[in-house]
This record gives C-alpha cells, structure tokens and sequence, in this order.
C-alpha cells in the first residue's frame, strides 16, 4: 500500500547540499614503520586485482605464506630512513595533506568547494572522505587520482574504489574523475623548471637527466595499459623544452616486484652501468610521482645514487618531486579548475 503525506516521517536530520567536493587521492602510506602496520599496509596494496592479476590461486600462497611474513620487516626499515620524524608520518602523507590544504585556499574564489584528500590504501580511505564530503553538502565530488600518466594498477583503482563506494550508497553524489595530465603543457613545464632551478644550486653540470618512472610488468602494457606510451611522452615533451639532445636524457623504469619482465631499462641496473662505462656525473628525477615518497627518497635518492658512486660515478644528485612547491601546485590547480568547469565558478 502506497504511503501518504501523513505517513511519512516529520523530522529529518538536517541535510546539507549545494556543495563541490574535490577529493585528491594518492597510493597509500603505512601508519608507521613497526610490522604490524607495514603488514597490514602491504596486505590491502598486494590483494588489490588491479595491482597484482596473477590468479589467486597462484598469489595468494605466495603472498600469505612468504611475502606477508618477510617483507614488512624489510619494508618498515626502508621506510624508517625517510620517515617524517617531526610528524611521526610519511612524507606522503605529510605532502598530501599540504597539497589539499593549499588547493582549499587556491580556491577560495569558489565558496561552494569543499577539498579533501585520501589514500588508496591506508588512512584516510576513499570511503571515509566520500562520505565527509557528502556529509559536508557535496553533491558532486571530482575525484582526482594523483597519477600524471594513466595505469591500471593506479588511476583505475582509485577509481574503482570511488565507484565501489558509491556501489553502497542510496543517495549518491555525482562523480567526476580526472583523467591523466601527462602531456599538459602546465606540468611539462613545472618540471621544466624544477630541473633549472636544481641544476641551478650545483656547482657543477650533470651530463645526463634520467627520468625514472615506477615501473609495471611489462604484460600489462601488452594487454593494453597506455603508461608506458605517456611516460615516454611526457619525457619527449621535457627533454624538448629543456632543449637537451636525444642522448641527454633518459627514460628508465623502477621499483620493479616479482619474477615477471617489467617495462624496461630498469633504473637500477642502468644506473649501475652508466657508472661503470664511464659517466661520472648524473641527475635522476621522478615525473611520475606528484609528491616524494619511498620509492624517490629510499630507492633513488638513497639506494641509486649510492649504486651510481659505488662504481665509477662521480656526481649525483636527485631533484625533488613538484611535492607543495609553487610549481607543483600551479598544475593541481590549473587541472582541477579545469575539471571542475560547469560545477564550481573557476
């Protein structure tokens, strides 16, 4: 039997509405160095489908019976040398935070946007900021995976987490995510000038540029994954506006995981054969990532400029992500501005 006006409830709580919500998402960080959270960290990282597609039936054992009992040790240490001790957190979370707060007053020229920020895994999750920002009045959340160049195993399942959490949802917001910006001329030329400006406080010259970008297996590109195609453009495009020559700056690939073949040259392996058939100075860089992390301070920073000296180099040096800086920030705007149009006055 169909309810009347008189049967429905009188009092409701009160319901906010008229809002934006932009919510930048990034990878995912532990919540501290100890086993007990590296484990459960790399637990929800390494039985997401869209990072590991082996089947289950061949991972799980694996990761359950050796990966989970071995590497959050091994993980955690790694992580205690570039750990943000005055934060007691990760410089990722520590630069995903700033970064949201920054956007927050960048458009502040917009009083119906409310930004956020989440992780991918670890805390804060997606659910949890989707549900504050519609509790906030946000009837429309832009999400924005903070991946320049597009992957399965990073756009997409931000994306698919977003979508999964509108899945439980009666009242749903509208969604919007942002595609990848890896050929955009704003980025291209905040990592332009990042390259200048480091180069700029050396006293000397490198004689190659490395881009090293995070690696993925080299089966997911032969499936169809685009990374590869845009890492190798967004590297054309910098080398172009940095008018160096073909032979001095390099595409390379790091952080590989796994017995499989991944995207290749690997970082590791190259910088280590740089060194020892003859190039004494380098500098490597990061385009991939939006903010420093352990794969750029530890593996890079650390681990390959150590590789590079320990056998012939001379000079090296790492220049920092775009992270808050200035430049870093102008893209996140340019982008969200530009995705938010017909929802938010830009």
């Amino acid at each position: 039997m169909n309810a009347v006006v008189s049967d429905l409830p009188t009092s409701h709580p009160t319901v906010r509405f008229g809002k934006v919500g932009v919510l930048l998402v990034n990878l995912g960080t532990p919540d501290g160095t100890d086993y007990t959270s590296m484990r459960r960290y790399l637990k929800e990282f390494l039985t997401d489908r869209r990072v590991i597609e082996w089947s289950r039936l061949f991972w799980y054992p694996i990761l359950f019976g050796i990966v989970l009992n071995t590497r959050p040790g091994k993980v955690g240490k790694a992580y205690e040398l570039i750990w943000n001790k005055e934060k007691n957190e990760s410089f990722l979370r520590t630069y995903t935070r700033s970064q949201a707060e920054l956007m927050g007053k960048a458009l502040a020229d917009s009083p119906n946007v409310v930004v956020d920020w989440a992780m991918r895994y670890g805390q804060p999750s997606i659910a949890s900021r989707i549900d504050a920002l519609k509790q906030a009045g946000c009837e429309r959340i832009l999400v924005f995976p903070l991946y320049p160049q597009y992957a399965a195993a990073t756009t997409a399942t931000v994306n698919d987490k977003a979508f999964e959490t509108l899945l439980k949802m009666r009242w749903q917001p509208a969604l919007r995510t942002v595609p990848p910006y890896h050929d955009d001329p704003v980025y291209i030329e905040a990592l332009a000038q990042s390259v200048e400006k480091h180069y700029a406080s050396l006293d000397w010259q490198p004689d190659l540029l490395i881009t090293s970008f995070h690696g993925i297996p080299k089966s997911y590109f032969d499936k169809g994954d685009p990374y590869y195609c845009q890492c190798q453009k967004t590297a054309r495009l910098l080398r172009e506006r940095l008018g160096l020559s073909k032979d001095k700056l390099m595409v390379t690939f790091q952080s590989r995981f796994g017995p499989e073949e991944w995207l290749q040259p690997y970082t590791d392996k190259t910088v280590e054969e740089l060194a020892k058939n003859g190039t004494k100075r380098i500098a490597i860089m990061n385009p991939g990532f939006v903010s420093d992390c352990l794969e750029t301070l530890e593996e890079i920073a650390e681990q390959a400029g150590e590789s590079f000296l320990h056998n012939g180099g001379e000079k090296f040096t790492h220049i920092p992500c775009l992270n808050d800086s200035r430049e870093g920030m102008t893209v996140l705007e340019t982008v969200v501005r530009r995705e938010l149009q017909g929802w938010a006055v830009a």
